[in-house]
């Protein structure tokens, strides 16, 4: 009699859930060391296992075997520079469009003309310290005259003030090389006229003849050549008379300036020519 084997299939082990290739597969790749282990546990073949542990082992160790390579300057960001003038247009609303803003280029300022010097005041200041007041406008020439129409100027008049200034004080002068500064100066001690060009010493006004003194020939000048109108007597050598009308009378008219008997009562008008 012949009697069945006890096991008529034989043996597999049951396979739990967690063998499930799809299972090992995914972990493999996500999360390779929990792959490993799994493959291990489950009825893989031994060259399956090993094959899956090393590609598992590689997949997991390369990104640490290298230097992750540095980003080039093509990777980064470029950034963007803004200007001034840019950064001051307010942001468009969204949705709307935004018109493209026209580049405003600021014309070139005009160069200033430069100012043109100005007469400063210099009367009251001695004519050297005047001149050095000057000196910076760079005049063509700063020339001393006389306050004074009588009174010639030395050769040096350093110390002399200046009483009148031309130009006046304050004139604008425009081409300081081309012009000229004419301060007119009085001697230390002097004090300045009222007007430019007045006389220091006026010459004294003529003494008016009394009645009768004009050139009139009748008896009054024969009265007057007899009754002295020359006084020639006694050979002194002085002669002098009263009145033209004597001078007439004596045959001696004109009289000039240095001859015998002119006197500065017979010049009227100062001539040096008396009785003319």
């Amino acid at each position: 009699m012949t009697y069945p084997p006890p096991y008529p299939h034989p043996y597999a082990p049951v396979r739990r859930w967690w063998h499930h290739p799809a299972l090992i597969i995914t972990l493999l790749v996500v999360f390779p060391p929990g792959g490993i282990a799994l493959a291990w546990t489950s009825g893989w073949s031994k060259g399956k296992k090993i094959t899956a542990t090393v590609l598992a082992g590689l997949w997991f160790f390369t990104p640490f075997l290298g230097d992750p390579p540095e980003k080039t300057g093509t990777d980064a960001k470029p950034k963007v520079a803004v200007s001034q003038e840019a950064a001051a247009i307010p942001v468009a609303s969204a949705g709307a469009t935004a018109a493209p803003s026209a580049t405003v280029t600021p014309a070139p300022s005009a160069t200033a003309a430069p100012a043109h010097p100005k007469m400063p005041m210099v009367m009251g200041l001695p004519f050297a310290r005047a001149t050095e007041t000057l000196k910076p406008i760079g005049l063509a020439l700063v020339e001393p005259e006389s306050a004074y129409a009588d009174v010639t100027l030395p050769a040096a008049v350093d110390g002399w003030k200046v009483c009148f200034q031309d130009p006046a004080e304050g004139k604008e002068i425009q081409a300081p090389n081309t012009v000229s500064a004419h301060l007119k100066v009085v001697a230390p001690g002097t004090g300045c006229p009222a007007t430019a060009g007045a006389r220091l010493h006026p010459d004294p006004e003529p003494t008016p003849e009394a009645p009768g003194d004009g050139d009139d020939s009748g008896g009054s000048s024969s009265g007057g050549s007899s009754s002295g109108g020359s006084s020639t007597g006694g050979g002194s050598g002085s002669v002098s008379y009263k009145n033209c009308a004597a001078v007439r009378a004596a045959g001696a008219a004109p009289i000039r300036r240095g001859d015998p008997g002119y006197g500065r009562h017979l010049d009227r008008d100062g001539d040096g020519v008396a009785c003319e």
